[in-house]
């Protein structure tokens, strides 16, 4: 592991933008998440690694309450968003998913046109005026995802026309239409070839300036070169959080030790 290019640090003097804490998930009678602390920063991205099944994309997934939507799941603990607890009965998940944007493992832009895509959320929150303010939004968010030039002379053309790489751009620009300010992104490189890869993680790497971005990632190259902090999950634990070149050069629990060397996966 020490060939890996470890993402240049900016980290700790950020402030926490969510806390979680004592976080249990169940699905049914199946304990999958137990006693999560965690404090994820501001203006960083921040890596969730572990071996499948281990709660990471369960514990993301948590982030924007994406789990009210599993009938068997229950969701312990508290989450605070800027210090807002999002599991009050009084927040609306449609408008605290506006402000927590989530992109998927495999790329699923909707039925309709580029435009429409990107148009979609903004309208539904009622985030424009106009058709003007409309097409500003659009355009930025395309530009946000590294997009713009490739699509703008036709934005009327069906969003699942483009390639994989494209469409999960679109995807990504889609989610910041509606000016999150937390970015999930689980395992969105997973279903893309190298090329799409690299320009995704450097798009990554550009909207850190902006969002606090968490990415659920099965490659622990992916979590060296585009995250400033790492969190390692194994059957349902948080077991270790820190600073991304420390978790894989340094690691404090041996468990960790014992994933990154590849000797549990």
């Amino acid at each position: 592991m020490n060939d890996m290019r470890i993402a240049e640090r900016n980290v700790d003097t950020n402030e926490s933008k969510i806390s979680a804490r004592k976080v249990q998930v169940y699905y049914g009678t199946n304990h999958a998440l137990k006693d999560v602390d965690v404090d994820i920063l501001d203006k960083t991205v921040t890596a969730f690694i572990g071996p499948s099944g281990c709660g990471k994309s369960t514990f993301l997934r948590c982030l924007n309450r994406m789990n009210d939507t599993v009938a068997s799941a229950r969701v312990e603990g508290t989450i605070t968003l800027d210090g807002e607890n999002i599991y009050d009965a009084k927040v609306d998940p449609v408008q605290l998913r506006a402000k927590v944007g989530m992109v998927f493992q495999k790329p699923n832009p909707f039925p309709k046109s580029i435009y429409d895509n990107i148009a979609y959320g903004p309208k539904i929150h009622g985030l424009t005026r106009s058709k003007s303010e409309l097409d500003g939004i659009v355009e930025t968010s395309l530009k946000k995802a590294a997009l713009w030039n490739e699509v703008k002379d036709r934005l009327d053309s069906p969003g699942t026309g483009l390639s994989g790489g494209q469409q999960q751009r679109l995807c990504i620009a889609r989610a910041i239409a509606t000016q999150p300010e937390v970015l999930l992104m689980d395992e969105p490189c997973s279903a893309l070839d190298p090329i799409a890869t690299a320009q995704v993680e450097e798009l990554i790497d550009e909207l850190r300036s902006q969002f606090s971005v968490v990415i659920v990632t099965h490659s622990m190259q992916q979590a060296a070169r585009v995250s400033q902090r790492t969190a390692f999950f194994h059957l349902g634990n948080l077991v270790e959080y820190g600073e991304t070149g420390q978790i894989f050069t340094n690691p404090k629990d041996p468990r960790t030790e014992s994933y990154i060397t590849g000797r549990i996966g």
